[in-house]
């Protein structure tokens, strides 16, 4: 026996709504009636009286539209950076900092804080910094210059 004789491969759409003598015509299997008998619309989510899945779930997290994606560093990382690699260039920005991957590629701004010290003379390119940073960073010699965007 063949298989193609058992199912069948290419079956036909019933048609709805195309006359009496279809079986599906009138009401179009729709019944009599009722909001679920208009075209449009859908009783999305109802379980039949049951406490909805959406509204059984803990509600969890929040997202920030605000949210600035800005990469932080401290000037202990800054230091720590440069004592690992000795031959390391003594000016960097965002853009260096991410070809050395030391900063994520999804961060679009630069932020230098003044936790730690740093002892080396080095030329910073970035946002924002803090004052205990732009302290520091003169102190040691340094330079830093704020980009504006």
């Amino acid at each position: 026996m063949k298989l193609n004789s058992l199912v069948k491969i290419n079956k036909k759409k019933i048609r709805v709504g195309r006359g009496i003598g279809s079986g599906k015509g009138k009401t179009s299997a729709r019944g009599h009636k009722g909001q679920k008998s208009r075209s449009g619309v859908a009783i999305k989510s109802f379980e039949g009286g049951q406490m909805p899945l959406y509204r059984r779930l803990p509600k969890r997290g929040f997202k920030n539209f605000n949210k600035k994606n800005t990469a932080v560093l401290n000037l202990s990382r800054i230091q720590s950076i440069f004592e690992k690699n000795k031959n390391a260039s003594t000016s960097f920005d965002l853009k260096s900092l991410k070809e050395k991957k030391l900063v994520n590629k999804k961060y679009l701004k630069l932020k230098i804080l003044g936790t730690g010290e740093i002892k080396t003379k080095i030329e910073i390119s970035a946002h924002f910094a803090s004052k205990q940073a732009q302290d520091k960073i003169a102190k040691a010699g340094g330079k830093l210059n704020i980009v504006k965007k």
